[in-house]
Parts: C-alpha cells; sequence; structure tokens
C-alpha cells in the first residue's frame, strides 16, 4: 500500500499583512484590522472571504495511511508558527510522496499553502516536481504531478466527483451525513476567527481534525465505488480507522464516534 496523506487547513486573517497592504496605524486592534478587512471585501466584492494570499494558516490537519500505520495529527498553533508548520506539512510530501487527497483544496487548502509557502520562504522540492527533480522517479512526474489538475498525486475529491464543474459542487458536510458519517460537529469554517479571537485554538484543531476523518471516509466509499476496495476491505478499513479514534483521547473524537453508529 502505498502512503496517502488527506489533508485539510484551517485560516483566519493575515491582520500583519491586511496592515501592510493597506498602510493601518499599528493603535488599531488585531479584531479592529480584521473588521476592516471584512467590511472591505463586502464592499468590493459582497463577502467576507478574504484573498488566498491573505488567509494566514492556524491548523493543518492530516490524516496518514501506509502499509504500517494510520493516524490522524495537527500541525498547529501554539506548538509551531505558520511558517513551521507548512514546512513540516511540505517535509512529509518529501519523505513519503503520498498520494494527497482533499475536499476542495485545489480551490482553497493548496493555494493558500503556496502563497503563504512563498511569503515565508518554504522549500518544497519534491512537491513542485513537473519531471525535471533529480529523483530517480522524476520523469513519472511530468505525466502524473501534484500540481496538474488532472493529475491523480492529488485528489481533490470535490473537483472530481462534480467532474470539475463548480455549479455541481457539494459541501463535505451534507455528503458525508447523506452517506451516513458524522459530518461537521459543532463549528464551521465561518466560526474559526471568532473561535481564534477568543483563543479557542484547540477546539479549531479538533475541528480541522474531524473534518479529515469525515473527507477519508468520503475517499473509502470513492474507493470503494471505484473498484480498488471490495466489500471486505472497505469494511475492514472502516473499522481500523473506528479503532484508532478510540484510542485517541479528545472528546471530539468520543462525539464523532457517537454520531457514526457502527
Amino acid at each position: 500500500m502505498s502512503a496517502t496523506l488527506v489533508f485539510d487547513i484551517e485560516t483566519i486573517p493575515d491582520v500583519a499583512g491586511i496592515r501592510i497592504l493597506h498602510g493601518l496605524p499599528e493603535d488599531l486592534t488585531d479584531e479592529e484590522v480584521a473588521e476592516f478587512a471584512f467590511d472591505h471585501t463586502r464592499a468590493t466584492k459582497g463577502t467576507d472571504f478574504q484573498p488566498h494570499h491573505l488567509q494566514r494558516i492556524v491548523t493543518i490537519s492530516c490524516l496518514f495511511r501506509d502499509e504500517r500505520q494510520l493516524r490522524v495529527f495537527s500541525l498547529s498553533e501554539p506548538d509551531c508558527d505558520e511558517a513551521t508548520l507548512i514546512q513540516r506539512f511540505f517535509d512529509g510530501v518529501e519523505k513519503y510522496t503520498p498520494q494527497l487527497v482533499s475536499w476542495n483544496g485545489g480551490g482553497f487548502d493548496l493555494p493558500v499553502l503556496h502563497y503563504r509557502g512563498l511569503i515565508h520562504g518554504v522549500t518544497a522540492t519534491r512537491y513542485w516536481d513537473q519531471g525535471e527533480g533529480d529523483y530517480m522517479d522524476s520523469r513519472d512526474f511530468k505525466w502524473n504531478s501534484y500540481i496538474g489538475r488532472y493529475h491523480a498525486r492529488h485528489l481533490d475529491l470535490m473537483d472530481l466527483l462534480a467532474l470539475y464543474q463548480p455549479r455541481a459542487n457539494a459541501p463535505l458536510d451534507d455528503l458525508a451525513k447523506l452517506m451516513g458519517f458524522p459530518g461537521k460537529l459543532g463549528m464551521d469554517g465561518s466560526a474559526v476567527w471568532q473561535a481564534y479571537a477568543e483563543g479557542r485554538i484547540e477546539e479549531i484543531r479538533d475541528y480541522c481534525e474531524t473534518d479529515v476523518a469525515n473527507t477519508y471516509l468520503v475517499f473509502l466509499r470513492f474507493e470503494r465505488m471505484r473498484g480498488r476496495l471490495d466489500a471486505a476491505a472497505y469494511a475492514a478499513a472502516l473499522e481500523r480507522l473506528r479503532e484508532t479514534l478510540a484510542g485517541y483521547p479528545g472528546t471530539h473524537w468520543q462525539r464523532f464516534l457517537e454520531a457514526w453508529p457502527d
């Protein structure tokens, strides 16, 4: 079994960057700067959503699976700063060359990682390989890279299931619940800034981790649909995830398992 890395990020407005680009006075609080940014994008674009390059990453949650292990973990504040957590994410790609799996990773998570990694001077040689690298299998990346839209090293489930048509996109929460999986529990992306401002970074991390678990469950169902898992292998993969999550201490995993009846 080759390595698989399911990932999701959580972001907040890049207050420091917004101060620079808009020349805001230093005596404004972070909350006031963020509210300025929300007002600005509402007036110019009709949305609170900040541009990708002004999304500061506070958590990257991952589910890593290979022939030896299955584990869920997070690279998150306050354990490390944004530059460090982005570098560690790409270091994992460098080490394992996993298949990346996401929900809307092509539309949001990876572009944010690109811009923020560029700002912080992160290196990601393997990830950006398009067939010209020094690796033994580098030529394969010409036809199957992480950044080619229709290549398989990064599988954006939302994009693929919608057949690359934005009007056909489905929310992860809806699809997971329709399959009998837990879906989102207690938070969504729109609540992350308020939670961060209130110091609830652990709650953000827990929410991101459960999103990764939901994405993995949808990925397993997709693997079953396209014939890469038979009924027995699919059931075994579900049970392996149940056992893994049951061994974690967080209350978010208890709630997740309670919302996912056997």
